[in-house]
Parts: C-alpha cells; structure tokens; sequence
C-alpha cells in the first residue's frame, strides 16, 4: 500500500530507536533545561518535549526519580495535543496505562479540573498509579476497571476522552521485539473487535459537544481507518474533526479500507520513515451539541479535614503551606481530592486524588506522593542533596544519611526539587525513601 515509499519505510525500521522525554513544567522550573546534563532538541509537535540522546540515561539521573520528566516514545507524545485540554475539565484516558498520556494531560490541566486514569489490568493498573505520584499529580483518580463497567457510572460526564486503544502494535515493532512475534492477522481482527466495544463505551460517557480523540500504535488499516469508520457509522451523532499534520505527519487513508466515512483524510498518520518517531495513527471525533444525554452522575461529598486532626498536625508543624481539599480516608490512608469529583461508589479506584499519608496511632506519617506533590518552600526543613553528589544516590538506594541539625521530618530534595522524606533525630537521617522504589544507582 505503501508503493514507492515502501523502501524507505523498510529501511527505517532497521534504525535505531528516537527517545525522548517530555519535561514535567508542573514541577520543573523555567531553568530546567539549562540545568539538566543532557543534550535535548525540540519534538516538533508536542510542547515541553525533547529527542535525548541514548548516552544521556536520564532513567539514571535524580531528576527521574523527582518526577521532573517523564521518558516517553516521541510519536505517542502527540496525541494528548490533539486532545486540547483546557483547566478546569472533566478528563477520561480511558486504557492510560502506563501513564505517560495521563501525565501529558495533567500538566495541561494546572492541577484543576478531575482527570479519571483508568487501566483493566491489575498490574498495569499499579504502574499507573506509580507513575502519577512520580510526576506529582494532585487531581487524578486511578481506576481499575472494565470500560463497559465506567460506563455504567459515568453516563455523559466527561468533557473529553482519550482512547489510546490496544492493537496489534505493528507501529512498536522497531522498539519491541515482542510486538513482532505476538502478531497475526487473527490478532489484527481481535483488536479491532475490541476497539469497537472500547469506543462504543466512550461514547456513552462523552457529553454532548465533548471531544474523543482516538489513537493506537499500529499501521494496520482495519485498527485504524476502519475502526473510526464503524464507529461513526454505528454513531451518527459523532462527527470526524480536522486534525492539523505537523513535521512529516500524513492524512488518514480511506483507500485502505472498505466502505470508509467521509473525510477520513482528517485523521493522522504517524510513519517512521517520515519523522523520528515510531508508527502511530489519531483521529479526533467530537460528539454533536444536539445529542441526546445529560450526565446523571453525583458528585463525592467526602469529609472536611477538622475531622482528621493527626493530618492538621502535621500540617502545622512540617508545612509552611498546607494543601486544601475534601478529604477520603481508605483505612488509615488519607486522600485528598481538588474541588469536585465523581462518585466513586461501586468503582474500583487504586488512588482517590492525591495521597497525604497514614494515620499510625496517632501520629501521621506524609505519603512518598506528598513529598513529589509538594515544592521546597512548602516545607518547614528540608535537606538539599546536590544531583551530581553522592549523597544523594545513597538516598535512592535506601541509605541513611548523617545529618546534624534540627529534628523532624524533612522534605529530600534534589538541586531544590522533592525527591522523598527523611525523618532527623540525632545526627542522622532516617531514610523514609519508599522500599520498593529503591535501586541501586551510582553517578554518572
């Protein structure tokens, strides 16, 4: 189908890999990129992202561990734009797992607004949450649920909706060998089954006027043109929206497929012999005024926070600035969510907003996710471990550090940036940096 560019199309998957990252501006600061060690150059299409280069390891530097980028492939980097995000919104990434499209979208909501990250599988779900409290991000709720199942509770709520569909993942097969191996045509078919019934939930929890922007990471016609086509003609009340191409971006291909809708060249082709970038598609889908459905949904009332006196504590002796909100206690953990969200009766939700920390015999111990949400001057001490020290190595893998000077918590940072907690009694640093994210890491 390719032609005459389907030499060049073959060639370029016998290149290495682009990597790049995209620059976390809800935590980092407007000199971050004179201060980081690496050699960064501009994604043409997405704000805040950079090509790096693979000596750079930037997994490896302390800034990862601090949540001030996020390592993502640079085509996939483009879709959360499409999705036009503005503060304030209701936002669902409907299959968002790992994270790295939630966390686009985030930054892009200046922490107002509810944004709904949900994943089906259990593990992935988990990495999920991890990677939103490593990037800081105060009004998140991660699910673990089917779509059919959100789409049951959240009839007509949402503003916008991100589908990053699974697919076959023909677009990965540079990247991933396994990508390679798992495929089959079979596979190709059973995918697009899927994003029918994904999409089709969707569609139920957009309100009308919303905005569905529809992705996957494969080349596949059926996944892609075809998948889009089906859905408008099963939902007349969607419409297909013109999508700017920027830096070697091609239209979406009616071609390709039988019985395309109209204007299928309105969607986007991602193909890596034409940027640096891995094989993607996107398609931005908007739900028509005049369509039928109100959201229903309640909102969570939640409890104020005089009704947790051990956090108020913590709070007065540790913060110089303490966050606001409803407040969510699950068990002796304590969550605190921004203005408005949904109720959550009945889902299965992994992190509820932003998690503050636990209740222990009365005494509160702050959250790892405390520490990554809040910045340096929010805090009453903390102790700075420059990143090109050892210091602060020995932090991330666990070590105590000695210390002297006044006790109580601390807020560890990294060149001024929250990486964790450390507890000060005596001349040492107790290391509260969480056990299961601790690595063994070394200067570069």
């Amino acid at each position: 189908m390719l032609l005459d560019e389907y030499d060049a199309w073959e060639a370029s998957l016998e290149k290495e890999c682009d990597r790049a990252l995209r620059v976390n501006t809800a935590k980092a600061g407007k000199d971050f990129l004179n201060a980081v060690p690496f050699r960064l150059t501009c994604v043409p299409w997405a704000k805040n992202c950079y090509y790096y280069e693979k000596a750079d390891a930037p997994g490896k530097h302390p800034y990862h561990e601090a949540g001030l980028y996020y390592i993502q492939e640079p085509s996939a980097m483009a879709v959360a734009e499409y999705l036009e995000v503005k503060p304030q919104e209701r936002i669902l990434d409907l299959c968002a797992a790992p994270g790295g499209k939630s966390a686009q979208i985030a930054a892009k909501m200046n922490g107002s607004g509810v944004l709904v990250c949900n994943e089906i599988h259990p593990l992935r779900a988990k990495i999920l949450s991890e990677n939103i409290e490593r990037m800081g991000i105060c009004n998140a709720i991660v699910t673990n649920e089917p779509p059919e199942k959100l789409a049951e509770a959240f009839e007509g709520y949402f503003d916008k909706i991100l589908v990053d569909a699974p697919c076959s993942g023909e677009g990965m097969f540079r990247k991933n060998e396994d990508a390679v191996l798992e495929w089959s045509l079979e596979n190709v078919k059973l995918c697009a089954k899927r994003q029918e019934e994904i999409l089709s939930c969707a569609a139920r929890m957009l309100r009308p006027g919303g905005r569905l922007v529809y992705s996957t990471c494969t080349f596949a016609p059926e996944e892609n043109e075809g998948s889009v086509s089906r859905f408008l003609q099963r939902q007349p009340e969607f419409e297909i929206l013109p999508a700017a191409k920027k830096a070697g971006m091609t239209a979406g291909r009616s071609d390709w497929i039988q019985h395309p809708a109209p204007h299928m060249e309105y969607a986007v082709r991602l193909f890596p012999h034409k940027l640096r970038g891995e094989g993607h598609f996107l398609a931005v889908l908007r739900k028509r005024e005049d369509a039928c459905g109100v959201s229903a949904r309640k909102e969570e009332s939640g409890m104020p926070e005089k009704n947790f006196p051990d956090w108020l504590e913590f709070a007065r002796e540790n913060l110089t600035e303490r966050p606001s909100g409803v407040c969510f206690p699950f068990g002796e953990q304590l969550y605190l969510l921004f203005g408005q969200a949904p109720l959550l009766r009945g889902i299965k939700v992994l992190r509820p907003g932003l998690h503050l920390g636990a209740n222990k015999k009365r005494r509160f111990e702050p959250s790892h996710a405390l520490a990554l949400y809040l910045k340096k001057d929010a805090v009453c001490r903390s102790l700075d471990l420059p990143s090109d020290g050892k210091e602060i190595f020995s932090y991330l893998n666990g070590e105590a550090i000695f210390s002297d000077g006044e006790k109580g918590w601390h807020l560890m940072t990294t060149d001024g940036y929250g990486v964790g907690w450390g507890k000060r009694s005596g001349g040492m640093m107790k290391n509260h940096y969480p056990k299961g994210l601790r690595k063994k890491l070394s200067p570069l």
